[in-house]
Formats: structure tokens, sequence, C-alpha cells
């Protein structure tokens, strides 16, 4: 009898089979004419001027004719040389810096993005960098494929340590779900770090991106554009579209970010992503309940370790898939290690979420999302 919770672990197990095998069929895409579409990029910047220099010199060394794309940096009230560095950057032939009309991150977006140009929108964060044919594949395959929006792969810059691993490890099984369930149809997450709509689509959803919440700018978009009849949302896979970002400085930073996406999740209304939710949580609650339990009842730590294999047999498999095509493998060696820590670090984000309030305060600085 005391084997039956074992069998909660299964949807989870289930889910991210599904997701595996979705991910077995992911191809790269290959450039096969070159591409002429007018591409805008936003960047909202709140006290970015350690980062804001080295993406810009990323973009200006774009392998994308000039006359083809422009950069639009919208400063979020900093009280740095955010906007001074931008105003000042001579690299980029066509970049304009303007002013948030409002406030907050999904505020700065919109700012951009109502003077873009472009009928494609290319989204990223200061603190990302990206190879030189990064907006040429972009367009390409918007061109090929007339997406409403593209997601496209980012990964944590490499930091040594234990600590490090374990951060590019989780953000590495988010990016496996991301790409998988997008490519099965049933995209769940993106990060608007490096994401691509059109300027349409944006507008035709801006409405539901919950103003109210801090973040969430990428995830309420693609949630709105999902529920509408006859959308497409495609993954994007491709060497040349990665984007590296920079990893949490300090664990408590990391697990407030992560409390952070967590607790906007209470205004999701997309069924996959909800479910998903819920069974992640019931399988890691269960998994530390048996652990906890076995201290009294020491039979329950077999329980334990058949639920922690059922849990670990998917877990692996993406990861290592993942790994695979981001030239990652040797980050599976921190697998074992990582996977025993986990479900103390959900509980913990969990917690955290519970006490942290997301409603904005307009008259406060609110921390930047990776």
């Amino acid at each position: 009898m005391h084997w039956l919770p074992s069998l909660l672990i299964l949807p989870y197990t289930f889910f991210l089979l599904k997701t595996y095998r979705s991910l077995l069929h992911v191809g790269t895409f290959n450039i096969s004419a070159d591409p002429a579409t007018f591409v805008s990029i936003v960047v909202a910047c709140r006290n970015e001027q350690k980062n804001l220099p080295a993406l810009l010199n990323s973009i200006a060394l774009q392998n994308y004719p000039e006359y083809l794309f422009e950069v639009i940096i919208v400063n979020d009230r900093s009280t740095d040389n955010t906007f001074e560095i931008a105003a000042g950057f001579t690299g980029i032939s066509n970049i304009h810096t303007l002013n948030n009309k409002g406030e907050g991150k999904k505020h700065a977006l919109r700012t951009g993005i109502k003077s873009a140009k472009g009928n494609l929108i290319i989204t990223t964060d200061a603190d990302c960098r990206m190879g030189k044919n990064w907006i040429r594949t972009i367009a390409a395959f918007y061109e090929k494929n007339t997406p409403d929006m593209i997601i496209c792969p980012v990964q944590l810059e490499s930091v040594p340590g234990f600590y490090g691993k374990f951060q590019e490890l989780e953000f590495m099984s988010l990016q496996g779900i991301t790409a998988g369930s997008a490519f099965s149809k049933e995209a769940t997450m993106c990060n608007g770090a490096n994401l691509a709509f059109t300027r349409e689509a944006y507008f035709n959803h801006s409405g539901n991106l919950h103003d109210e919440i801090n973040s969430g700018d990428d995830i309420f978009l693609l949630h709105s554009i999902k529920k509408e009849n006859g959308s497409k949302i495609l993954w994007l896979e491709s060497p040349d579209t990665l984007v590296t970002t920079a990893s949490s400085s300090t664990f408590r930073s990391f697990v407030k970010q992560r409390g952070r996406w967590i607790s906007k999740g209470k205004a999701y209304k997309d069924n996959h992503t909800i479910v998903l939710g819920i069974v992640t949580f019931v399988t890691i609650s269960i998994l530390m309940a048996c652990l906890f339990a076995s201290l009294i009842y020491p039979d329950l730590i077999w329980v334990f370790i058949l639920m922690l294999i059922l849990k670990s047999v998917p877990d692996f498999l993406i990861l290592q898939n993942t790994c695979r095509r981001y030239s990652k493998r040797n980050l599976m060696r921190w697998f074992l290690p990582a996977q025993l820590i986990y479900p103390f670090y959900v509980l913990s984000v969990a917690f955290y979420s519970l006490i942290f309030r997301e409603n904005r305060n307009i008259n406060s600085p609110f921390p930047k999302e990776i």
C-alpha cells in the first residue's frame, strides 16, 4: 500500500517523456536565401550602463545590412548613464534612444514597439550577447515560415563551481521544455531575452499583458497569441540565434527571480502551462514528503528512490538532448547532485513566491528580469 504514492509521479513522467519525444524531431534551421525583412530590435533598460556597451557592440557586428534594421533603446527611468551611453553610441547608424512613457518593462517595450518601423520585432536584454548572424537567421526564418511569434534559444553564461552549474542545468531544463512544447504546438514558455514577433500580433494582444504584474511581458504575450485561432508560434533551432545572458550573482537573487516567475502563475490562463505547473509541484511535494516520512518509517526510503528514478529518467533525457544541442555535454556530470538538491530548491522558490508581492508599487523600482 505504501507504494501507491509513487503512482502520483507518473503524470510528470508522461508529460516530460512527451516533451522529450518532440525534442527528437527538432532540426537545425539553415538559411536558403538572404532575407530582406526590415527588423526592429527593442531593448528595455534600467540602470544598465555596465552591460549596454557590450550588447550594442554585439549588434553593431551583425552580418545584416544596416539599412534593414534599427535598434530602439528604451530607458526605463534609469538613475545611471544608461540613456547617455545609448544616445552616444556611434557603432550603429540606425539607433534610437527613448524614455519610457510609463514605468516598468512592459510599458518600456510598448513605448519602443509603438515607435518601431519594422513589422518584425526582436526583443532582447541589455546583459545579452549574440553571434553575428543573429538578426539574419531570425529574419530568414520569419520569411520562410511567416509565424506570429518566434521563440529563440537562450543560455546562461558559464560560472565556475556547483552553484553556477546548477543554474545552467536548471536553465537548460527550462529551454528543453520550451523547445519541446513549442515544437509540439503546445508552447508553454518563452524568454524575452530572445524573442521575435510581428508588430501586428503584439498590438492585437498587448491588452492581455497584465500590466498590474511586473514581469511576464513575454509569457503573457505568448499565451494570448496561442489562444487565437490560426496563430503560429514556432521554435527556431539554430546556434546562430543563441543568445547568452548573465547568471544570477547570488543564490538569494536566483531564488528571488524564480519566485517572481512562479508568482505570476496565478494570472496564467493557458491550460497546458497550468497543468504542467501543478504536476511538477505535486511531484516535488510528494518526493519531499516521502523523504521526510522515511526518517520515521525507514522502509519508505525505497519508495522515495523509486519516485526519484521515475522523475529523473525524463529529466535526464531532456537535459542530455538539450545539452548536446547547446554543446554543453560537460554539464551532465553535475546532473545527479543537482537532481538531489532540486526538490529543496523548488520548495524554497515556492515559499518565496507565497510571500513575494508581485503587484507593482508605481513609486519604487523593481528588479530586472532575465
